[in-house]
């Protein structure tokens, strides 16, 4: 079965620079239902392609940044991004306010990845949303809402009331 198939996953690892250039071990160790969204900014596309195709043949459902086009020729599973229109793949959106969440609606998202959560080092200096805004922006939409932004296991079992169907990291899985 292809996996565009299958549910999307609930538990995301973002790539960042601080995994390294190849954080293939490090996804080999994640639990297998982890999700992967190759983000990697810094690397020229082409060697991000290339990262996200590698990390797409480990049979983890991965989304890459950026294009549609690009998340494609990556053989990536979905697109994570903010966009005008739908998709063909599903798409993570990245959201921090109602407005996006509406952006995100209209755009089809498929899952909508709601931050700062709370302080998180990839945004130093941003105010975290904490779980009260939290909460309440996540009632403002019936999509799935995943929680990033110094997200952990134990942290998302105490948004989970809130509204988070899930959690999205990159720092908890460097400590896995």
């Amino acid at each position: 079965m292809n996996r565009r198939h299958l549910a999307l996953p609930r538990v995301w690892m973002l790539t960042d620079e601080r995994h390294g250039e190849a954080p293939e071990a490090l996804v080999a160790r994640l639990p297998r239902d982890v999700g992967v969204v190759v983000r990697h900014y810094s690397l020229p596309l082409r060697e991000r392609i290339a990262l996200a195709k590698r990390l797409s043949r480990t049979g983890r459902f991965t989304v890459f940044a950026g294009s549609e086009a690009e998340a494609r020729r990556a053989g990536a599973d979905g697109v994570y991004g903010a966009a005008r229109r739908p998709s063909r793949l599903p798409r993570l959106f990245p959201v921090h306010d109602g407005a996006e969440i509406l952006r995100a609606e209209r755009a089809n998202a498929a899952l909508l990845l709601l931050s700062p959560a709370f302080a998180t080092r990839s945004h130093q200096g941003s105010r975290a949303l904490g779980p009260v805004r939290f909460g309440l922006l996540a009632r403002r939409t019936t999509r799935p809402i995943i929680a990033l932004g110094g997200m952990n296991e134990r942290r998302w079992r105490r948004l989970r009331p809130l509204g988070a169907q899930g959690w999205a990291a990159i720092d908890a899985w460097i400590r896995t």
